[in-house]
């Protein structure tokens, strides 16, 4: 999903600071990051570049900040390491919300998609939570969590856990609530990421990881002719504001069946169809078939996505009952990411597994609501393989 964003440096949360990075002479890692790059100070917080590894090369680069996936390498069917994420290449570009603003491979929070008219209703008491997003709350604020510095622990060489404690009042929503994601590289070539968190007042959470993948390798090559599988046979339609209706639409006939891998580029432009148009692409929550009686399955296929460019097939597993896609519509090829490369429009997709858009206020759908004793478990794996 695209982040417009209406926060601007100085205003809403403390202002960054930066310190200046420390030499070249630290080892570039096999994306190419120069983890200097990454090592700087921000809200009086250090902010570093960890890379966790596997025996197979796979390799996966992650920044603090915002607990952004930076770098991820994975074999292609000639065994050779493909980065397959798009980010930048510095700490100052992720961090300047003005000039570069984005989501890119970060650990989203409070609640990750929109809330209708920023509000909510928690004991009968109704919330008005910041609007940045066509008059709605989207992925927290303008101040989330992924513009926060998380505090790390490398726990072994493939894998990083990352705590933030995000007080009560933060972007007016309520509760003190204290949330670690787990990265971790798994010998089958798989980023597994856990995300857990508590309360000590009801409040809404909803987190997710918003990688834009490109599995081409290139991101000059867009991922239209990538294959999308999403196991659903519902999707939940939005309005021109990107804002979900309450309604869930049967995805049979329609351009949003994925239930057999379909080339991105075959309906990603059908704008005949409104729900694309509005959207200007796909934007949208399917619901996950592997979600039943309300527990999901992270051992069932969610999702899948293939290059035949390079072989790559990501195959996604998770507990949730969503996964939002969003095909880079909004990227417009004026900020230069890794490599001085430009993103343009469809240059990746982002597969967000989640609670749907908007739970809080449509009570007919899974509750994003935590309480105090409760604790809030997500798991979502991305999976790497080749086909030849």
């Amino acid at each position: 999903m695209k982040y417009f964003k209406s926060f601007l440096m100085g205003t809403g949360m403390a202002a960054i600071l930066f310190s200046a990075c420390k030499g070249n002479e630290s080892k570039l890692t096999v994306s190419g990051l120069d983890p200097a790059a990454f090592d700087t100070t921000i809200n009086e917080k250090p902010v570093k570049l960890y890379t966790l590894k596997n025996a197979n090369g796979m390799e996966v680069c992650i920044t603090n900040f915002g607990g952004r996936v930076v770098s991820l390498m994975v074999p292609d069917k000639e065994n050779n390491l493909q980065d397959v994420v798009l980010g930048f290449d510095n700490i100052h570009q992720y961090a300047d919300t003005v000039n570069s603003p984005s989501d890119f491979g970060a650990a989203i929070g409070r609640y990750a998609n929109r809330i209708k008219n920023g509000l909510i209703t928690i004991d009968g008491q109704t919330i008005q939570l910041p609007k940045n997003n066509f008059g709605h709350c989207l992925h927290g604020g303008p101040s989330g969590w992924q513009y926060q510095v998380y505090d790390a622990e490398q726990i072994d060489d493939a894998t990083l856990a990352l705590t933030i404690v995000s007080p009560d009042g933060d972007n007016n929503f309520p509760g003190t609530v204290t949330a670690k994601v787990t990265y971790a590289v798994k010998p089958d070539n798989s980023l597994d990421i856990t995300y857990t968190a508590e309360t000590d007042k009801p409040t809404f959470i909803n987190m997710t990881n918003h990688s834009y993948f490109n599995l081409n390798g290139d991101p000059t090559k867009n991922i239209e002719n990538c294959q999308l599988y999403v196991s659903s046979h519902y999707y939940t339609p939005t309005d021109a504001t990107y804002m979900t209706t309450g309604d869930t639409v049967w995805v049979k006939g329609t351009p949003m069946d994925f239930q057999e891998p379909v080339e991105i580029g075959k309906n990603v432009n059908n704008f005949d169809y409104t729900p694309i148009k509005n959207a200007n692409g796909f934007d949208h929550n399917w619901c996950l078939t592997t979600y039943r009686n309300g527990k999901g399955n992270d051992k069932q296929l969610a999702a899948s996505l293939y290059s035949p460019l390079t072989g790559i097939r990501m195959e996604v597993y998770t507990n949730e009952p969503g996964i939002q896609v969003y095909t880079g519509n909004f990227l417009e090829g004026k900020v230069a990411g890794k490599k001085g490369i430009k993103y343009d429009k469809h240059a990746a997709v982002c597969l967000e597994t989640q609670k749907y858009p908007d739970s809080p206020n449509k009570p007919q759908w899974p509750s994003a609501l935590l309480k105090p004793g409760e604790r809030y478990y997500s798991h979502c794996i991305f999976k790497f393989g080749v086909v030849k």
